[in-house]
């Protein structure tokens, strides 16, 4: 599976962006979806997590849960991630993750990802 990721850009504190995953070349049902982000200097982190469905979402924080949005078009083959109330700390590169190992939605490690996209950058001004 090959994914593409696109969307970011540079923001004020406050706006929202949504971010978009393209997958090809493998059944993208089949594959348990997340975003992760990683700022500089920081390690990789979860961000959030959908199920192959798309009925079941994950977030490691409350913080992002009440902000950011998890979603799924399969018949689009595209992952999503709407971001709103963005700030400064949500700068970072966003990257998308897929995994045929699993369906459901509740799995935030990377090293349980198979797959990533190349990362695009969201930097949020304040």
């Amino acid at each position: 599976v090959q994914l593409q990721a696109f969307g970011g850009g540079l923001v004020q504190a406050g706006s929202s962006l949504r971010l978009s995953c393209a997958a090809s070349g493998g059944p993208f049902t089949s594959h348990t979806m997340g975003w992760f982000r990683q700022a500089p200097g920081k390690e990789r982190e979860f961000v959030a997590g959908i199920d192959v469905s798309g009925s079941k979402t994950y977030y490691l924080h409350d913080s992002v849960e009440a902000r950011f949005t998890i979603s799924r078009d399969n018949a689009k083959n595209t992952l999503y991630l709407q971001m709103n109330s963005l700030k400064p700390e949500d700068t970072a590169v966003y990257y998308c993750a897929a995994t045929a190992k699993y369906s459901g939605a509740r799995y935030y490690l990377a090293r349980e990802y198979d797959y990533w996209g190349q990362g695009t950058q969201v930097t949020v001004s304040s």
